[in-house]
């Protein structure tokens, strides 16, 4: 007969695999759409001389500190400190709701500079650019729904020292899409 604390080591492994499974399967969509941008390079409306928006470097910025305050929640918890656990929940919320609004600063920027995904002064390049992006911002969106239910589960009272579960996959999903950004915008920002 299994003990419920085997029982709950148990369950925790069995949710951590399956969250790594589907990070690796947007791994893989990932290295396939950046795989198909390298082939495309040799297109002639490939923009050699892109520069990526101002808005990106600050997206970028703020999901590296989603992931310090995702961090530092699991940490609070594991302390059993509910409401420093509360404000770095919450500061999690915020800047990932920051980093997708400067995603369409990013967008806005693109179109300030004339430089569309599709029709007549299109470029293949821009293309690629809103694809990566929106798929990455589709990842983020489950990111937050995700912060929403552990936020909801801490409001009420479900998390403690000894219960974390919910907390430790946000943050390994968080950690995830901030380790996805990371790659995506040091590929756009140096493959030319």
């Amino acid at each position: 007969m299994m003990t419920t604390e085997e029982h709950k080591e148990r369950t925790a492994r069995s949710y951590k695999l399956l969250l790594i499974f589907a990070m690796i399967s947007m791994v893989m969509m990932f290295a396939g759409l950046t795989s198909a941008m390298v082939v495309s390079k040799s297109r002639p409306d490939w923009l050699k001389d892109f520069q990526m928006p101002t808005a990106f470097f600050i997206s970028t910025a703020i999901i590296l500190l989603c992931s310090v305050t995702i961090h530092l929640a699991k940490k609070s918890i594991k302390k059993d400190d509910r409401s420093a656990t509360t404000l770095f929940l919450l500061a999690t919320l915020a800047l990932g709701l920051g980093f997708i609004y400067f995603q369409f600063e990013g967008f806005a920027q693109l179109f300030q500079n004339h430089l569309y995904p599709v029709g007549g002064s299109g470029s293949i390049t821009i293309s690629f650019l809103y694809v990566l992006v929106y798929v990455h911002m589709a990842h983020l969106a489950g990111g937050i729904i995700s912060l929403l239910i552990i936020i909801y589960n801490h409001f009420k009272q479900k998390y403690n020292s000894s219960q974390f579960l919910g907390i430790e996959l946000g943050a390994m999903y968080w950690h995830f899409l901030d380790f996805l950004w990371i790659y995506l915008f040091l590929f756009l920002c140096f493959f030319k």
